[in-house]
């Protein structure tokens, strides 16, 4: 695979041409969504560095592997998902850790407010006077 240094977009012709593939195939994985190029005002398409890479993905899932349009769709479509969770994952790691920081902050005025979980204090049931069981 061709290795890119500069940034910027390429037209349609220089990304077929740095990855030896036609600019119909290009237009095809556009058409079937796994591409999504920006245009210019006179309807070029333009091809960003994410889009490079995106496409470096498809050519590795297409020659390397053998996985057909329907199978690299499905894989994309995977892809973004565990990203999205993985966003996720690390958003709420990042809440019970301010949480934590938070409770330790309050536990040194009142140690019972600043636990996870609340203390309270424990109630002893005595059974009532003159009954028998």
């Amino acid at each position: 695979m061709a290795k890119r240094k500069s940034k910027g977009a390429y037209m349609i012709s220089a990304v077929a041409e740095m990855y030896g593939i036609h600019p119909q195939t290009l237009r095809l994985y556009e058409r079937e969504g796994l591409l999504k190029p920006s245009r210019t005002d006179g309807n070029t398409r333009l091809y960003t560095e994410e889009d490079v890479q995106r496409l470096e993905f498809i050519l590795n899932l297409a020659r390397d592997l053998g996985v057909n349009i329907a199978g690299i769709a499905i894989i994309l479509q995977m892809r973004e998902r565990m990203e999205e969770m993985n966003r996720q994952m690390q958003d709420f790691v990042r809440f019970v850790q301010q949480e934590v920081a938070f409770r330790a902050g309050q536990a040194h005025a009142d140690p019972s407010q600043g636990a996870i979980v609340p203390i309270r204090k424990p109630t002893i049931h005595m059974p009532a006077k003159g009954k028998k069981k």
